[in-house]
């Protein structure tokens, strides 16, 4: 039997997951080398859509997921999301499918935590001011996430669309920091944060080198998985210590690297360490109290998969979803496999 969960299900169970834990250990497993990432294909067409078909397995879980991410700039028009992913997450043991999962709210989820994950080993310890350049729906859930794990005084914070700041402040409420400050300006903003976190869309960089400061730490994570978008400048990229979450996947995916490289601000063959690396203590990141680090956040399945796998457990505890038989093999075979018994890895 499969499951299915929704939008609605998944985002009644994510407040009981510890996500940040499930990333960091994913990315351990990564740093270790008892799992790989590949970095995805792009299935491109005629017009600015692009889908990618994301891969990742963990025999530790026991599970293999296959998230279709699709990014459809044309639907801001519309209306209607411009990402939107669905995961289907399968047995390593048999290949039942076991769940298939809206994957929204998990992508968001995974995303701030790996912020957090990043921003644990790679941040001078108490930092105050957390700067969020962008306040849409990653700012909120940064902050969220931030709030549980390492909370900060203050928050600065800009958008370029001051309705997206009223909503920002709105949907936080009462889980804001003491101060919460509107900046008037990027440069602003990252002149004012201990740990800086950009999440817009943008294409051309946003941020320049010139604005970071000694100490900081920079987690770039908002430019769309396209070798031509970019946050952060060259000057920036090549400031400091530079973190990714996945090598396959920053060469190919983050514009943020490639085009460092292109402008020739870092060489091709940049020394680049993966966050599960350090994470795991098989490569170093900061150094010195001074050091500048960057953590760029391209997104990769693995996190996804270890976000999934705790949505599915606790799915199958509190009897969310629906169940469907996708597969004819047990009705082939007379026998019933439910996926809950397929799940007995999932939390050692």
């Amino acid at each position: 039997m499969t499951l299915v969960l929704g939008a609605a299900d998944i985002a009644r169970l994510l407040p009981q997951v510890d996500v940040a834990s499930a990333v960091e250990a994913i990315h351990r497993d990564l740093g270790t080398g008892a799992m790989e990432q590949l970095a995805p294909a792009a299935l491109t067409g005629d017009d600015d859509g692009v889908f990618l078909p994301m891969t990742a397995r963990s025999d530790r879980l026991g599970l293999v997921a296959v998230k279709l991410m699709a990014d459809i700039p044309a639907n801001a028009s519309r209306g209607l999301p411009s990402q939107r992913s669905t995961l289907l997450v399968s047995s390593v043991a048999t290949g039942e499918c076991v769940a298939v999962l809206d994957g929204g709210g998990i992508t968001r989820a995974r995303t701030a935590a790996a912020s957090v994950v990043a921003t644990t080993h790679l941040a001078n310890p108490g930092g105050r001011t957390l700067g969020l350049i962008g306040a849409g729906n990653l700012a909120i859930e940064h902050v969220r996430a931030f709030a549980a794990t390492s909370p900060f005084d203050r928050v600065v914070v800009w958008s370029r669309s001051s309705d997206t700041v009223d909503r920002f402040v709105r949907e936080l409420g009462s889980q804001q920091p003491a101060a919460c400050v509107i900046a008037s300006s990027p440069e602003d903003v990252a002149h004012e944060a201990d740990v800086l976190c950009t999440l817009t869309p943008s294409v051309d960089p946003i941020v320049l080198g010139e604005w970071l400061h000694d100490g900081q730490h920079v987690n770039a994570v908002g430019a769309r998985p396209r070798a031509t978008h970019r946050e952060l400048d060259g000057a920036a990229m090549a400031c400091g210590t530079l973190v990714v979450d996945s090598r396959p996947t920053a060469y190919s995916k983050s514009g943020d690297l490639v085009q460092a490289i292109a402008d020739g601000a870092l060489a091709a063959d940049v020394a680049l360490a993966e966050l599960g690396e350090v994470v795991a203590g098989t490569a170093v990141g900061r150094t010195s109290s001074s050091d500048i680090t960057v953590f760029d956040s391209t997104g990769i399945a693995a996190q996804d998969l270890a976000v999934a796998a705790a949505i599915i457990e606790l799915a199958r505890q509190g009897g969310l979803g629906a169940e469907h038989r996708l597969s004819a093999a047990d009705l082939l075979t007379g026998v019933e496999h439910p996926a809950s018994s397929l799940l007995g890895t999932m939390s050692s």
